[in-house]
């Protein structure tokens, strides 16, 4: 059924909101104000919220209202003018944001971006009720410094704070001198063993990127079958999620890092390695590490399995899933006869084999002319299938651009925003546990927005903005 049109009656009634003596006809600023203030609530998608928000029937006014009507243009003469209500509404809203004026235990705020009623008892939150109220503890559903603190350490130094400590931190006085203490306590943090360390919890967020099999590991730590050394990707994985760096070289250094020490854990940027051969013309930072290369490549023609692990592990998208598909024209070609081309493979192949042409060149694993980039690999390799192997371009596409080989492939991939929202997933994961949730939608956004634009890719900066989070640091 379409809505009822506005006539003036009804705008007279909707100028009675919070006691606006409004003239016949004219449209008053407290719905459109409201939803200026609060544009993602579901009583702003298409309409505008009713006068149940503030009133039982105007001009009587429910919980909601009377505590609005307090906070209003204090000291501004009764009836209010539109021009001082439109004024002074939006502060009077966030003047009881955190308030629990209908008393079900659910804050202003929170029920309005839910979409129940802030002014009825009756009216909760669809995702539950947040239990509020006193607690000696911490300030319940509400961004907690105290809270904070406890779980920083906790996350990233790997204990709990002493008494003597907690205390101490009580005495700093307001919230500011706390978050200020907050964000040293992190830089600390961020420097110690159980952070960037051997097995940290930077080695943690790494693992399902690197996918370690110690039985075919070389150098430290050996396994039986030493093939490649995948700590060397460890340590540029810790390198450009740490300090200053760029988490961008990851997919796109030259260089190489090295581990040193304990207590602290030191990584240092090197030219070479002896672990490494890919020569640097054609260096992808762990795209084409020794591991990637040995474990993802292995004996393949076509490393269909290197390009699909990078793109899930450093973008977020699986292919498996259906995710991240951008179908190119005339693809699949079908250059290994694999039978890619059958009805219910080619959706899915029409993207991936355009992901890994690029990789046609970096050689797995066969003897001395392991892991490296040979411009012949495959006429020299795959002999046999020749006239069809040999027809495999470098050339391919990513996130539907065209790129001419795996180093453009790596810069593509690292400049886009699959890479950052895939950074910043690691980490929301990591220390709140879980993936965003829709509530949490609107501070993740900001979070990997600002860690591509004004962060400039550094982990360590995004992760000051991570704790900020209600999601983070509310209890």
């Amino acid at each position: 059924m379409p809505p009822r049109p506005v006539t003036p009656s009804r705008w007279l009634v909707l100028g009675l909101l919070l006691g606006v003596a409004t003239p016949a006809g004219a449209k008053p600023p407290g719905p459109g104000t409201f939803c200026a203030e609060y544009p993602s609530a579901p009583a702003c998608q298409g309409t505008q919220p009713a006068c149940t928000y503030c009133h039982v029937a105007p001009p009587q006014r429910n919980a909601f209202g009377t505590a609005l009507e307090a906070s209003l243009a204090p000291g501004k003469p009764r009836p209010l003018s539109d021009e001082d209500f439109a004024l002074g509404l939006p502060a009077a809203l966030r003047a009881i944001a955190n308030e629990d004026t209908d008393g079900d235990k659910a804050p202003n705020q929170f029920e309005i971006e839910q979409g129940s009623l802030p002014g009825d008892v009756t009216s909760v939150p669809p995702s539950g009720i947040c239990g509020g109220g006193e607690n000696p503890q911490f300030k319940v559903c509400q961004y907690d410094p105290r809270f904070v603190y406890r779980r920083l350490l906790s996350d990233f130094c790997g204990v709990s704070p002493t008494y003597v400590q907690v205390q101490t931190f009580l005495e700093l006085g307001g919230d500011e001198p706390k978050r200020a203490f907050i964000d040293q306590e992190l830089d600390r943090c961020l420097k110690s063993d159980f952070w960037r360390g051997k097995h940290g919890q930077l080695w943690k967020v790494a693992h399902p990127k690197i996918r370690p099999v110690g039985s075919i590991k070389s150098g430290e730590d050996a396994g039986q079958i030493p093939l490649a050394d995948y700590y060397d990707d460890y340590a540029l994985f810790a390198w450009s999620q740490t300090d200053d760096h760029d988490a961008r070289d990851v997919l796109t250094a030259k260089f190489f890092v090295k581990r040193s020490g304990s207590n602290p854990t030191t990584y240092t940027s090197a030219t070479s390695t002896s672990s490494q051969t890919v020569d640097a013309a054609h260096r992808a930072g762990n795209m084409t590490s020794a591991w990637t290369l040995t474990a993802f490549v292995m004996f393949t023609a076509l490393p269909r399995n290197a390009a699909s692990q990078m793109y899930r592990a450093y973008l977020g998208l699986d292919i498996a899933k259906q995710e991240g598909l951008h179908s190119v024209a005339s693809e699949p070609r079908d250059y290994d006869a694999k039978g890619v081309k059958a009805e219910q493979c080619a959706a899915c192949h029409a993207t991936l084999d355009p992901l890994s042409y690029p990789y046609r060149n970096y050689n797995g694993i066969s003897g001395a002319l392991s892991n490296r980039y040979l411009p012949n690999r495959l006429e020299l390799l795959f002999p046999n299938d020749a006239a069809t192997l040999s027809q495999t371009p470098e050339k391919g596409v990513i996130l539907g651009q065209p790129v001419n080989n795996l180093l453009e492939w790596a810069q593509v991939a690292s400049n886009s925003d699959a890479f950052a929202i895939s950074t910043v997933t690691d980490y929301w994961k990591l220390l709140i546990g879980h993936p965003p949730t829709p509530e949490e939608n609107e501070e993740f956004v900001r979070t990997w927005q600002a860690f591509r634009t004004t962060h400039g890719y550094r982990v360590q900066k995004m992760l000051h903005d991570l704790i900020l989070t209600e999601a983070y640091g509310a209890p």
